[in-house]
């Protein structure tokens, strides 16, 4: 008979690193294309401590992609963030902030009428 060894079960929007918790992770989207990871970080850091910010951007241009991640170290303040925020108004536009969710490895993108975009020809 095996035995049963319990296991801990994390939040996705957590993130640790050696068995310790590292930060509450944020996404946060439709940032004006002026927003820079400095005023992200300024923007949020009113509700608790922010320990990165980071604007996506294109590789080939270095255009922000108009989203970005925060990470908080405190989930009260993170929660906090994300009630006060969500919606918010950021350069005449409304921002989206919530949990940031694992990112899926390995799917291929599909067009929208779930056709593979390759070319069989």
């Amino acid at each position: 008979m095996s035995e049963f060894i319990p296991t801990l079960v994390l939040p996705l929007n957590t993130i640790y690193k050696g068995g310790s918790l590292l930060a509450t992770r944020i996404y946060v989207g439709n940032l004006p294309y002026t927003a820079t990871n400095e005023s992200l970080a300024q923007r949020f850091s009113a509700y608790g401590e922010v320990t990165e910010a980071i604007i996506v951007t294109d590789r080939a241009t270095g255009q922000s992609k108009g989203f970005g991640f925060i990470q908080m170290t405190n989930d009260e303040d993170a929660r906090a963030a994300i009630a006060q925020l969500d919606g918010a108004d950021w350069d005449s536009r409304a921002i989206r902030v919530n949990e940031a969710r694992e990112r899926v490895e390995g799917g291929r993108r599909d067009d929208r009428a779930g056709r593979s975009r390759s070319r069989s020809w």
